[in-house]
């Protein structure tokens, strides 16, 4: 049987040994923004990132944009103790890859550099799209068991994930989401709520749609398991699977338009994206 410690991808920090820098400045942050007065969530809206962000930020789980520094410094009056730190992170930044088990390697370097993500989801919230408390969630629940320290770790690795929605230029971004997915209350009514919230967060982002697969739709053309389609510059489009913990990365272009055809048939069947919004606004009201 295959260790589990090697199934489980480290973060680029990690990886590159960047961790106890990122680590350090969001100590730093989190002092200085309590100091001040101010919520992640306030803190997060005078510089462009969610509650979710800000936190992995200051836990050393998500990499701090020497832009955020820089504005950071001005708005928490640091007196340029952030702003001296632009050079080592732009630096850091630079080094920083994606090192991944042979398993996840391929996928995972294709969905760093993609200029576009198509995603559908039957079962469950996407990776790219959980908050720090619902990957918790899930990861707690699962089984066999995994120890405090292991969960923690695969949260902070499914965070890194995560700054793909930052890249620059931004990679086109879409997912169909079955309706069912947002019904369960994984991590409870709380965890849910900053959940879903968080999906409207998300998808106000200019490069990303979130269409809804309604229950009453009587027709589905695909009712196997989730997917994703990753296009790469300058290269054909991929598809990627997972069931059980087996990971699948297809490259045969007869194969991937399959997946592909079903995805661009379910997006016309799906709510548009503003229907979507309405959906997960009302869901939330009734939590």
């Amino acid at each position: 049987m295959t260790d589990e410690r090697e199934r489980r991808p480290e973060t680029p920090a990690e990886a590159d040994g960047t961790t106890g820098l990122f680590t350090a400045l969001g100590k730093m942050l989190k002092r200085l923004r309590e100091r001040k007065g101010l919520t992640q969530k306030e803190f997060g809206q005078l510089v462009g990132y969610g509650p979710d962000a800000i936190s992995s930020m200051e836990r050393g789980v998500r990499l701090i944009r020497p832009e955020v520094l820089e504005k950071a410094d001005e708005l928490l009056d640091a007196g340029g103790m952030l702003a001296d730190a632009v050079p080592e992170v732009r630096e850091a930044v630079g080094k920083v890859r994606t090192r991944h088990p042979e398993w996840y390697r391929g996928y995972a370097a294709m969905e760093a550099e993609a200029v576009e993500l198509h995603h559908y989801s039957t079962n469950a919230v996407q990776g790219l799209l959980q908050t720090p408390e619902h990957a918790h969630a899930v990861f707690a629940k699962r089984r066999p068991f995994l120890n405090a320290d292991t969960i923690e770790k695969r949260v902070s690795d499914r965070l890194s994930r995560q700054q793909v929605f930052e890249r620059w230029p931004a990679p086109i971004v879409s997912y169909v989401i079955e309706e069912a997915v947002l019904e369960r209350p994984i991590g409870g009514r709380d965890v849910h709520a900053t959940q879903l919230r968080h999906l409207l967060s998300v998808s106000s982002r200019q490069n990303v749609e979130i269409q809804v697969m309604p229950m009453h739709v009587e027709e589905h053309p695909n009712l196997d398991s989730s997917f994703n389609l990753l296009t790469l510059k300058k290269h054909a489009q991929v598809a990627y699977t997972e069931a059980q913990g087996y990971p699948r990365l297809i490259t045969d272009p007869e194969e991937v338009r399959k997946i592909s055809d079903r995805y661009g048939i379910m997006r016309a069947m799906a709510l548009s994206p503003s229907e979507t919004r309405r959906l997960i606004e009302k869901k939330l009201e009734e939590l």
